[in-house]
């Protein structure tokens, strides 16, 4: 069986959790407290599919906005994004559009998914207004938690489905 690497992204505020869940995803652990992603951080991991074995290289956006140059290099020769926000920081889910509009300035047929992160604590965002979001761009939407590792294998299942479209 053939193996097929397809590059993704996660983009989306700092400390939301996006590193975090790669980590959940790619090492079988959750680390509580990290360092903040500089620039861009790089892992793989494998998915299997029915019709194939998929190879991602995951692309780890910095959050921070004093990054927003650097990051738009990196976006090339994605085939599938992660919109990640922190159900616990409204703000977070209020950046989204933004995180997207700078991910088709680069990758204009972009697909995605969109992550509500952190479901283990306090929530203060609804699933609503962020299903709403994902329909309205057309994409799949999930919860997940890194703590847990509920929610994450199906975000990179879809992942891996969108990059072989």
């Amino acid at each position: 069986m053939n193996t097929t690497l397809a590059k993704v992204v996660f983009a989306g505020d700092g400390n939301v959790g996006k590193t975090t869940l790669i980590r959940s995803c790619t090492e079988g652990k959750f680390q509580a407290s990290r360092v903040s992603t500089i620039g861009v951080d790089f892992f793989t991991h494998t998915v299997t599919l029915p019709r194939g074995t998929i190879r991602l290289s995951i692309w780890d956006m910095a959050g921070q906005a004093h990054f927003q140059s650097l990051r738009s290099g990196f976006y090339r020769g994605s085939r599938a994004a992660a919109l990640v926000y922190d159900v616990t920081a409204f703000e977070s889910f209020e950046h989204l559009p933004g995180w997207r509009t700078e991910i088709l300035k680069v990758v204009p047929n972009e697909k995605f998914v969109v992550v509500g992160n952190k479901i283990d604590l306090n929530r203060v965002q609804l699933s609503d207004p962020a299903r709403s979001f994902a329909n309205g761009i057309g994409a799949p939407y999930f919860e997940t938690s890194a703590r847990s590792g509920e929610g994450i294998d199906m975000v990179f299942q879809a992942l891996a489905e969108l990059a072989i479209q």
